[in-house]
């Protein structure tokens, strides 16, 4: 891939394509570009055959602390004076779906990398990769209903078919907050690692999933995909950005996201 982006970095090794994302200052909190960016890459990696693994990371103390607070995803065309049509608006608060479903979406093999938090819409994409690799002191976070607001973007029946619904109810509707160790004990990450070994650890994973027979961890990725999304009803449907956008408009809501 040669495009370049305002909010990822893509490094490519081979049969491995790494992105990162690369706002550390914000720690990688997710703006409308950003959103927008990963779909476009993870949609572009579809068709680069070559490609076998893609790695999710975030540069920085954080792997990403959700949605940008000071913009959030769309915030400019889902307000009610911004003179955007009705239609503009419901396509504009699906930003978040379409990014999931590009990375869930993708036949090459997905790895998330994670450190620091993991928090919202950062929790979000890292359940839509197939492996996550997560450093001991690494935060999972999902505070959207203290926000006032439901968690969408689809991450609701992927968490729920993950770890089971009681699991997912202390996750969402209480915004419980997890440690490295409680997430791997919870089946949320496959391997948790000293901070210091991460990258050892990520490598070692992607380098046993390269050495297997590239056809059949093709076609052993789309069962897991297909048994997934009939589990999860299809996943989420255009309805959960609506409810995002309906939510959006309480007090509470417009309060949370106006300020860090």
């Amino acid at each position: 891939m040669t495009v370049s982006y305002a909010t990822l970095e893509v490094e490519r090794d081979g049969p491995v394509t790494r992105v990162w994302l690369a706002r550390p200052e914000r720690r990688n909190a997710l703006d409308t570009t950003a959103l927008e960016e990963i779909a476009d890459c993870f949609g572009r990696l579809q068709t680069d055959f070559e490609t076998r693994v893609v790695v999710l990371g975030g540069r920085g103390k954080s792997f990403c602390a959700g949605a940008d607070r000071r913009d959030p995803p769309g915030a400019a065309r889902l307000a009610g004076d911004s003179g955007a049509t009705p239609r503009e608006r419901r396509w504009t608060s699906q930003l978040g779906r379409r990014a999931l479903v590009a990375i869930e979406a993708l036949e090459a093999v997905t790895v998330a990398r994670v450190q620091g938090h993991a928090v919202g819409g950062g929790f979000a994409l890292a359940t839509a990769c197939d492996f996550r690799v997560a450093a001991e002191g690494t935060l999972f976070h999902v505070p959207e209903v203290d926000l006032g607001i439901p968690l969408s973007w689809g991450a609701t029946p992927r968490i729920i078919h993950e770890v089971g619904p009681l699991r997912a109810r202390e996750l969402i509707l209480l915004c419980e907050r997890l440690d490295a160790a409680r997430a791997l004990d919870w089946g949320l990450v496959n391997r948790v690692v000293p901070e210091a070994g991460l990258d050892a650890e990520v490598d070692s994973l992607v380098a046993r999933l390269v050495a297997k027979p590239e056809l059949a961890v093709h076609m052993t990725l789309t069962q897991f995909r297909g048994y997934a999304a009939s589990a999860t009803l299809g996943d989420a449907t255009e309805a959960d950005g609506d409810l995002l956008f309906a939510a959006s408009t309480s007090a509470i809501a417009r309060k949370s996201f106006s300020s860090e």
